[in-house]
Parts: C-alpha cells; sequence; structure tokens
C-alpha cells in the first residue's frame, strides 16, 4: 500500500526515529501507526542486544538542582560515539530524563527507571532512543542529594558533574558551593573528610607506604654503597642496563660484577635490619597525605593554593559545613 509523507512525518513526530525507519515501519505494519510503533520499539530491543557489549562512554552528565536549591541530582546518560552524545535530539533526551527525574525528586537509579514520561518508562525511552540511533543508550549513573542548601556544577563539555550538599542556605553559600562543586569535579576527592574514608582504605593505603618505604630504604642503601664503589647507580638499575652499558663501554665486565655483588648483598642485609619504628612513622606521614589529598576538606583550594577547601569555607561561614556530594564523569 502507498504510504504518505505526512503518515511518515507523524510517527517520526512520535517516536523521533529516522524517516526511512518510520517509512519502512509502516509499510512492514501495512499502514498500521500502532504495529508501526510497537516495530520501532523492537527494533530497539535488537539494537541493544546486538551492542550489549560496546563501551558507551560518551553522551551527558549533567547535574540540577531545584528553584529553593534544596535538592540536587547528577546523571550520566551515555552513548557509544561523540557524534551521537553532540547531537541536539540526544541532548535534549538527556535533558527530558533529569528535568522529570527532578520534577518527581526521584531518589534512586532504580526508581528513575520505573519513571513514567509521556507514557512511556524511562527504562523504554532508552530502548527508544537506542533503536533511534543505532548505539547502546544506558543511563549507567543518577545520584540525589537534599539539604539545606545544594550546589551543582557542569563542566564544559558535560563530560562530568557534580552535586554538593551544605548545612546553611543563603546566595553566599549557593556562591560558594558552586565553587566547591568546580574543586569536585576538578579534583575527585573520595570523601568529605577522614571519617568519611572506610578503614579498609586506609589500611590499604598504610600498608602501600610501608611497602613502599621499605623499598626506599633499601635502594637508599645499595645506591651509598654502589657510589662508595665507585660505580654509578643509574648505570646498573636493571640488568638490561647493566648489559646495554656494557656494550657501550660505559661499564667494564668487573664493575658489572661488582654491582650485582653488591646490590645482591646490600639489599639483603638491609632488609634485615630494617627499623620498622621509622618504616611505620613514614608511612603514617604517608597516609596523612593521601587523606589530604583525597578529601574535599583537605584539599588544596583550586582557587588559592595557599587554602585549603576547610579554610576556604571557613571564610564564608565558621558554621559552614558540606554534608555530602556526588560526582559523575562519562566512562567511570
Amino acid at each position: 500500500m502507498a504510504i504518505t509523507a505526512a503518515e511518515v512525518n507523524k510517527l517520526r513526530q512520535e517516536t523521533g526515529a529516522g524517516m526511512m525507519d518510520c517509512k519502512n515501519a509502516l509499510v512492514e505494519a501495512n499502514g498500521d501507526y500502532e504495529q508501526a510503533i510497537d516495530i520501532l520499539r523492537k527494533k530497539g530491543q535488537k539494537v541493544a542486544a546486538k551492542r550489549a557489549d560496546r563501551a558507551s562512554n560518551e553522551g551527558r552528565a549533567i547535574a540540577k538542582v531545584n528553584a529553593d536549591s534544596t535538592f540536587g541530582a547528577v546523571i550520566v546518560v551515555s552513548c557509544e560515539t561523540d557524534f551521537v552524545g553532540k547531537n541536539a535530539d540526544f541532548i535534549a533526551f538527556a535533558e527530558k530524563i533529569i528535568d522529570a527525574a527532578m520534577a518527581a525528586k526521584v531518589k534512586t537509579r532504580d526508581e528513575l527507571m520505573e519513571l513514567p514520561i509521556e507514557g512511556r518508562k524511562v527504562s523504554e525511552l532508552l530502548l527508544d532512543m537506542t533503536g533511534k540511533t543505532g548505539e547502546k543508550v544506558e543511563l549507567p549513573a543518577y545520584n540525589t542529594i537534599e539539604a539545606p542548601c545544594v550546589a551543582f556544577y557542569n563542566h564544559n563539555g558535560n563530560r562530568l558533574a557534580a552535586i554538593a550538599g551544605f548545612n546553611m542556605e543563603g546566595e553566599k553559600v549557593v556562591e560558594a558551593g558552586h565553587t566547591i562543586a568546580m574543586q569536585i569535579s576538578a579534583m575527585n576527592p573520595m570523601a568529605v573528610d577522614e571519617n568519611g574514608l572506610s578503614q579498609e582504605v586506609k589500611d590499604h593505603e598504610l600498608e602501600i607506604g610501608k611497602e613502599k618505604t621499605v623499598t626506599e630504604l633499601i635502594q637508599k642503601a645499595v645506591e651509598v654503597a654502589l657510589k662508595k664503589a665507585n660505580i654509578n647507580p643509574n648505570l646498573v638499575d636493571s640488568d638490561d642496563h647493566i648489559a646495554s652499558n656494557i656494550t657501550k663501554g660505559w661499564l667494564t665486565e668487573e664493575e658489572a660484577n661488582k654491582a650485582r655483588e653488591i646490590k645482591a648483598t646490600v639489599a639483603e642485609e638491609k632488609a634485615q635490619n630494617i627499623d620498622n619504628k621509622m618504616v611505620e612513622n613514614i608511612a603514617k606521614g604517608r597516609l596523612n597525605k593521601f587523606v589530604k589529598e583525597n578529601t574535599l576538606l583537605g584539599q588544596e583550594f583550586i582557587m588559592d593554593g595557599k587554602l585549603t577547601v576547610a579554610d576556604y569555607m571557613k571564610q564564608i561561614d565558621g558554621n559552614l559545613k558540606c554534608t555530602g556530594f556526588c560526582r559523575v564523569q562519562l566512562g567511570a
């Protein structure tokens, strides 16, 4: 049967699918409009199944807050290519989802997937968009914060975004909160402060610090012994370098053998006589540095390296506290 341009355009407006896809669906459905819609939706399911193993690391990361800045959300709607991710229809699609989520104050990703928008669940709309674009379209992240004040930041290009909650309200807090959300986006802290880091994480970092300290102490002892023997440590730091430097004439066989002997004997001796108390103290110092660099309040403030974020917040108000934050990033 003949399919008119008006029928194709109507189906396109309804589904957002391409003109040829709409025409083919109407032909397959013998002009039955509802059946054509089902065909296009099934196409989305088929495309999703075929592309299940594809990486979807492009798309949009978006942060928003409501009118009174007490509820904020961050979302990632992902696709496979930058071409689709920057398409106006895809951008509008992602915005429609987060706007609906904000309006309904949806708290979790699971709730959002079930949220109806214009009669279709978000999970179904993602399949529809998959069929329309021919790429896997997903919603890998959605997080929210409620607080007296929630601030947000969207990085240029919408590859990452952040929201942060604060215990106080007011224009001054909103402005500072935006700057702190920018800090979170840029520096990716693990927690607000040390109390937010699990004991498992701290124990793991302490052990890494101990291992690194022992390795450095042994290496230092070996380097001192090599220099006393008039051997440049840089020439014998690996078997490959030793062989290469002999070939170049920078080391003699005798020097190479002597270096190997020094490295083996001094390393063993130093390992047996490590000052464990010193190792513990140095490792604790490394852990303290890790905590500062990976907690929001301990981090160096990106707008003024002389301050920490905690210092900056005290300048705004001595009672200002960050109650929590969420950061999302494409591909993370």
